[in-house]
């Protein structure tokens, strides 16, 4: 089953979209702070690890040095084996230490990821979908799949990287600083270039990047709108409107994107000034020093080896502000989600003492000033089945996404077996009350495993008795591997009218007293239609349903009818009763009849 996707709430265009909250710097730092807590130790001997592979790498300059000093005073071949062997003891005992320091940092890397994800996941699931639909589907989606990949590719190259590099760099100043200190100066007049270099580039990266998935947030919030209702766009013959809002999203993204290549071009070109800065004053240093008898050949070729030695960490260091700069943006973004709190679930949880629907002067309205649904006055008793008809923009779905508790109603009152939607609380309300819209989304996986997301203890013959009472047996066991095959995406692809089954099914399996159907049957077609209205009664059989319906066959049947009209009840009683009283249902119907006749 799923909640329907967006609504009039927002404008055409998207502009006006409230998006989730993004959280602050401070509150991000603090968020990562809480989150590596519980794994100090593995924090500790990662570094630990880290320090002590890099340490020995160290050795590697000043042994090529003793190999020079070697050369130069002329020492016999054999007097070379032995820094030869150390050379190969340095580099087995670095690599081993550095997979074990890599391997510790990256453990902690995914297992705070994995943390951060379930925590962004059980709010994201817990959210309002009235906040959800004001941001827009494109906005959560961006996060969950952009944002959480960008941290994840941080965490997994990154950060292991940076640790290494940062290490790499305090040790070799520090190693210059020990064959001789002018070395470690001539070496730092390249750190005022770099870090001028890094300080301009994090100002301009920050909001840079940070705009960035927010444009690529509304290019994708265009593209779904504009996919998603493709069928309603032609219909309109607005297919060039709605390819100029994709074209306009679009070229905002690029531009954004191109500001981004900018910046880092010039990042790149500012490092290789100070490298060359750097370089020359140790070499100069190296030839001063060696000249006036303070250092060997070997100790000046060491210092230049580790300065050179500097480029790899140091460009790697600030190169990973670039990949830092954008994952930080990110996880900002799955911070700011993952801070909300979840909604409020009363102390003392009212129950429900019947299944019975009781609406009480309701009104709504996504827009201040633009009320969509006035003064609603509506009574569904138990097991009973009540039709909603009317003309597009009525208010119909409005209405159904109040009852099932999607949206928070203007004015008025919702009672659930009288108890008051806000006194049940969102979890009771989800329990009591099923809304199965045309939006179905099918699962990748088996298609048994699909089915138990409604009910997690159902045994198999409860899922063939689901499948057997809305007529997808036949066809669930005629799949290549029964209820075993793999649906969704990547899987075998299911028609329309299959996935509609699907979602009765699971409506069957989930048993809630009070069933809430907005247009579950429209994306059949015609030619299964009839079968899947069947389906759809058979689902609701004994539960109090109310049905948005896409076609007056389906509105005939039901206990009663109620016809709204721009936001108001104006009829209501039996297809009977509204046809003998020649009002606005039976001009519907025979409007309806006169359609199905032509089309015959």
């Amino acid at each position: 089953m799923t909640a329907g996707q967006g609504t009039s709430a927002a404008a055409a265009d998207g502009e006006e979209r409230e998006l989730l909250p993004v959280a602050t710097a401070a509150r991000t730092r603090a968020a990562v702070r809480e989150l590596l807590r519980p794994y100090r130790a593995l924090a500790w001997g990662g570094f630990a690890a880290v320090v002590v592979a890099t340490a020995i790498g160290l050795l590697t300059q000043p042994l090529l040095g003793r190999i020079v000093d070697l050369a130069a005073d002329r020492a016999p071949a054999g007097a070379i084996t032995t820094t030869v062997v150390l050379l190969v003891a340095v580099a087995v005992t670095q690599g081993v230490s550095t997979g074990l320091g890599l391997s510790l940092v990256s453990r902690l890397g995914e297992t705070v990821l994995a943390r951060l994800r379930e925590r962004f996941v059980e709010r994201a699931l817990g959210l309002p979908l009235e906040q959800v639909e004001k941001a827009g589907s494109g906005d959560l989606t961006v996060r969950v799949t952009g944002d959480v990949s960008l941290i994840a590719g941080a965490v997994r190259n990154a950060l292991p990287e940076l640790a290494r590099s940062l290490v790499a760099i305090v040790l070799t100043l520090g190693a210059l600083a020990v064959l001789d200190w002018r070395f470690l100066l001539a070496a730092l007049l390249a750190v005022p270039v770099q870090v001028h270099t890094a300080r301009w580039y994090l100002r301009g990266a920050v909001p840079v990047y940070a705009e960035q998935r927010v444009a690529s947030g509304a290019q994708q919030q265009q593209l779904l709108g504009t996919i998603g209702g493709s069928s309603t766009v032609r219909a309109l013959g607005l297919e060039e409107d709605h390819a100029e809002r994709v074209a306009r999203r679009s070229w905002t993204a690029v531009e954004v994107t191109m500001r981004g290549v900018r910046l880092v071009l010039s990042f790149y070109c500012r490092l290789h000034i100070g490298e060359f800065i750097g370089l020359a004053a140790v070499l100069a240093a190296g030839f001063w020093l060696v000249r006036e008898g303070s250092a060997s050949l070997g100790t000046a070729t060491a210092a230049a080896l580790y300065f050179h030695s500097l480029f790899t960490p140091v460009n790697a260091a600030l190169v990973l502000l670039d990949d830092a700069q954008k994952a930080t943006a990110g996880l900002s973004r799955l911070v700011g989600v993952a801070d909300l709190p979840l909604p409020a679930q009363p102390e003392r949880p009212a129950t429900p003492r019947d299944a019975s629907v009781t609406v009480t002067g309701l009104g709504h309205s996504y827009e201040p000033g633009h009320p969509v649904l006035h003064d609603i006055d509506l009574t569904l008793r138990p097991g009973e089945r009540v039709a909603l008809v009317g003309a597009s923009g009525a208010g119909k779905t409005t209405l159904a996404k109040l009852i099932a508790g999607i949206h928070r109603p203007a004015s008025g009152t919702i009672r659930l077996g009288g108890a008051d939607l806000d006194a049940l609380g969102p979890a009771a309300v989800r329990r009591t009350v099923a809304l199965v819209t045309q939006e179905v989304h099918v699962f990748a996986g088996p298609l048994a495993d699909d089915l138990r997301l409604a009910g997690p203890d159902a045994t198999d013959a409860e899922l063939r008795d689901a499948l057997d009472r809305v007529d997808a047996l036949g066809w669930a066991e005629a799949l290549p591997d029964g209820l075993d095959t793999v649906v969704g995406e990547g899987g075998h692809r299911l028609t329309s009218a299959q996935t509609q089954a699907l979602a009765l099914a699971r409506l069957i399996l989930t048993d809630p007293p009070v069933a809430v159907l907005d247009e579950a049957t429209a994306e059949a077609g015609s030619t299964g239609a009839r079968a899947l209205e069947k389906a759809a009664a058979r689902a609701v059989d004994g539960r109090t349903a109310l049905v948005v319906a896409h076609r007056l066959t389906q509105a005939a049947t039901a206990d009663r009818i109620v016809v709204m009209d721009a936001g108001r009840i104006v009829e209501t009683g039996t297809h009977d009763e509204l046809r003998a009283a020649g009002g606005r249902y039976a001009a519907l119907w025979e409007a309806w009849s006169d359609t199905r006749a032509a089309g015959s």
